[in-house]
């Protein structure tokens, strides 16, 4: 496969805005910075953060073992699938495949960049249906996403079928793995050399508590990369997101232990749900949620409202009639979650 022809050609011949700090490229210690039109006076995020986080990959290089040149980081996953949009898909010509139900956002960045959609059903047990999805398939199909542990069902996708869909399907794969450090499954980013079309996103978002900062990230070949450089803003990731970043993935444990944490809490509370007789079944999850059926969504969603709870009603997505979303809170959070749905 050529990775180069699926680029929109518009993009291939773009030049990117080179920054201030894109030109300057040597030691900072003491040197006097004059070249940014930037405020002079020290406060901390006076100076524009640097354009190609350099340091904060390095950290991630090390934690994930992905050379830095494979790393793309944005504002938030979202960015990083906007650009990847941008990067392959023509206006109004190309169509992406989602496999249903999944993650919101591809459907709306699809919109935004006028870009058709072709949703595939996953089958009863949330799994891929390869064949269905490569039928699916024409020459104007360049992305497929697929969100594994899967949003909002919460299970992993069959190994065998992800492979089969990489290895064939004759776009980019784009592999959400937003939940993957609470699964036992293997990260796709230890194959990104076997298959030049892959595209693995992460977040901070979940397993190491940082939402707040909004920090997505990308893995890919260096050519892709390469792309997506060119066509992202020029500081995309602030200065603040930066350190904020490198402080917590520096606290060694931190995330491994609060993983450990939800992981015990999930268990806990898939034992406690099975008591509640309203409960039909809680699906298989690699998450820190659970998907749960029950008897009537909209009321039992209603009802934890009127106790102060917030989960999510997923009854109308394809194959979740009557499923709620449970995220895995504190042990205390849990709690007072299963007592009220006792309740009720």
């Amino acid at each position: 496969m050529n990775i180069q022809e699926l680029v929109r050609p518009t993009i291939k011949a773009l030049k990117p805005y080179s920054s201030a700090r894109d030109e300057f490229q040597g030691a900072t210690d003491n040197m006097v910075f004059l070249d940014a039109n930037e405020n002079p006076y020290e406060n901390g995020v006076n100076r524009y953060p640097d354009p190609h986080q350099g340091r904060l990959k390095a950290v991630l290089s090390e934690i994930k073992g992905v050379p830095v040149n494979n790393i793309l980081l944005g504002n938030g996953s979202d960015e990083v699938l906007d650009l990847i949009f941008r990067a392959f898909c023509e206006p109004n010509q190309d169509n992406i495949i989602t496999l249903t139900p999944t993650y919101g956002m591809y459907e709306v960045l699809a919109n935004l960049n006028a870009i058709r959609i072709k949703k595939i059903n996953l089958d009863t047990d949330f799994q891929p249906k390869p064949n269905d999805i490569l039928d699916a398939a024409d020459d104007n199909s360049k992305l497929l996403f697929i969100c594994s542990p899967n949003n909002p069902s919460g299970n992993s996708f069959n190994a065998e079928s992800i492979e089969t869909l990489v290895s064939n399907f004759k776009g980019i794969v784009v592999i959400d793995e937003a939940y993957i450090d609470f699964s036992k499954e293997e990260s796709w980013i230890s194959r990104l050399n076997e298959f030049p079309n892959l595209i693995v996103t992460q977040t901070l978002s979940k397993a190491y508590g940082m939402a707040g900062i909004r920090l997505g990230i990308c893995y890919a070949s260096e050519y892709i990369i390469s792309i997506l450089n060119t066509i992202k803003p020029p500081y995309n990731v602030n200065e603040l997101t930066q350190q904020k970043a490198i402080e917590q993935l520096s606290i060694k444990g931190l995330a491994e232990n609060q993983i450990k944490s939800i992981l015990r809490e999930r268990a806990i509370m898939i034992e406690a749900l099975c008591a509640v007789s309203y409960i039909s079944k809680i699906y298989p999850s690699d998450a820190n949620f659970l998907l749960v059926k029950v008897d009537d969504a909209n009321k039992r969603y209603n009802q934890l409202i009127d106790q102060g709870i917030v989960i999510r009603n997923r009854t109308t997505q394809p194959g979740c009639e009557n499923c709620l979303r449970l995220t895995v809170g504190t042990p205390e959070e849990n709690k007072i979650l299963i007592d009220t749905l006792k309740s009720i």
